[in-house]
């Protein structure tokens, strides 16, 4: 697939290098010649300097040949402008970064009207998952799929935990719960078990089921942690706006902490529900003035890692249950991951998996339909949705019959509206949604097939 990309900052280095890594041709287009350089140096990629509203830069970036054009620039109008033009001159499917609010309440005119397939909106992407994982605070991860019948969590395992020691045949034996134990992270590797691999104190563990028996699951192992009830954001950007109307609307109280007054007063005016505090949420003694003490979860959004880190720390310290930091340096986010303490959000991974997600889907076969991917295992395998839409060999013989790559596990079907974890005898079916957790790349459900 062709793939131009404007915009190299960290979003569109991140998206080169996904797209690079798919073996896909990519081009960059990046105004300036000191970044152009330094992704051209680290990549195999063409790069060229100039501006994607420029039509003779998008001639020589061969527009017309484009499968896919992304703009993710830090300017929403040269993105739409950029994207309308490329549709123009013959790029086949164009995807945009919107990141103000004005211009994402119209997703659907941009849209149909200006001919963008794709509008990504990343503080709207984050505050949503963010809102997603505060569902089980015991969580470190939370995922939906087929439109949220199907929940996949990750959970560390801690040394006095009930799973510790035991077999995963052992533990399906003792619960009798249907949940499915699909990836498993330890030391650094990633496993995708199966019944006599042995759960240790320090794993991480990816499980999916219903909500209900998910819920319960949870429960029963002792580690389901009272709902959260009351939310403490740091900061009041974009991501706090969207995540504290989400959490209003599900009935949450919300306390945000910002330290510049007029956006103290916008936010005051567009979320009248909220408590909408000036001061500076780095200081423990506003924290503690505010009763960080006396809330179910603390998420730290300033524009700072350092500051969210420090913020975390300080949170974990005062025994809050559920602790979210925004990071975006990878070194960062992978050595707060490593503490296994806290729950981390990182926007330019979350923006480059959506369109990552939407570029696999064109792939997709027309006897499949891939409707989601999320990555997990800090992206060392995927969680995959698909739809099965004709008959192939999948369809025509018992899952145990079917020869399969390994690291290859059909986690969960979801047949009429039920959902159900497949065992050897069961027999997908045209219509089935399957969700498919794998350490491989793949596009189509041929791809799992030995």
């Amino acid at each position: 697939m062709r793939v131009v990309i404007v915009g190299g900052g960290k979003v569109g280095r991140r998206l080169v290098e996904d797209f690079n890594n798919e073996g896909d041709d990519v081009i960059l287009i990046e105004k300036k010649s000191g970044l152009c350089e330094k992704i051209q140096e680290s990549f195999d990629v063409m790069c060229i300097n100039g501006s994607g509203a420029d039509i003779k830069t998008l001639d020589e970036a061969e527009i017309r040949k484009a499968d896919l054009f992304i703009a993710v620039t830090d300017n929403d109008e040269l993105n739409a402008l950029c994207s309308v033009m490329a549709k123009k001159l013959g790029a086949e499917r164009c995807v945009a970064r919107v990141r103000k609010r004005e211009y994402f309440k119209q997703i659907d005119f941009m849209r149909n009207a200006l001919g963008i397939n794709l509008i990504v909106n990343p503080e709207f992407t984050t505050a949503g998952e963010i809102s997603r994982t505060l569902r089980f605070p015991a969580a470190i991860h939370a995922e939906t799929f087929a439109k949220g019948r199907i929940e996949l969590i990750a959970f560390n395992v801690d040394e006095d935990s009930a799973l510790c020691g035991k077999a995963i045949y052992e533990i399906y034996k003792k619960y009798k719960i249907k949940v499915l134990i699909c990836a498993v992270q330890r030391s650094g590797e990633v496993y995708i078990p199966n019944g006599d691999f042995v759960i240790e104190s320090g794993d991480t563990l990816h499980i999916t089921a219903s909500h209900h028996d998910l819920s319960n699951f949870m429960r029963e192992i002792g580690v389901m942690q009272k709902r959260v009830k009351t939310v403490m954001v740091i900061g009041g950007g974009r991501i706090s706006f969207y995540l504290a109307k989400l959490l209003l609307e599900s009935g949450l109280k919300v306390k945000i902490i910002e330290n510049n007054m007029q956006r103290c007063l916008e936010l005051s005016e567009h979320l009248p529900k909220a408590d909408v505090v000036y001061g500076d949420g780095t200081d423990w003694r506003v924290l503690e003035e505010e009763g960080a003490d006396r809330v179910d979860s603390l998420v730290a959004l300033t524009g700072i890692d350092e500051e969210n880190m420090i913020i975390s720390m300080y949170a974990k310290s005062r025994n809050i249950d559920k602790v979210i930091t925004k990071v975006n340096r990878e070194s960062f986010a992978e050595l707060m991951s490593n503490s296994g303490a806290y729950s981390i959000v990182t926007p330019k991974n979350i923006t480059a998996n959506l369109i990552i997600r939407y570029a696999r889907a064109m792939k997709s076969a027309q006897d499949t339909e891939m409707r989601t991917l999320y990555r997990i295992v800090n992206n060392r395998a995927e969680a995959v949705e698909f739809i099965i839409n004709s008959e192939s060999a999948l369809t025509q013989k018992p899952l145990s019959q079917i020869p399969m790559k390994k690291n290859v596990l059909i986690a969960a079907v979801l047949r009429n509206n039920k959902m159900f974890i497949p065992d050897g005898n069961c027999t997908l079916a045209v219509g089935d949604t399957i969700m498919i957790v794998t350490a491989e790349r793949i596009s189509t459900l041929s791809d799992i097939l030995e």
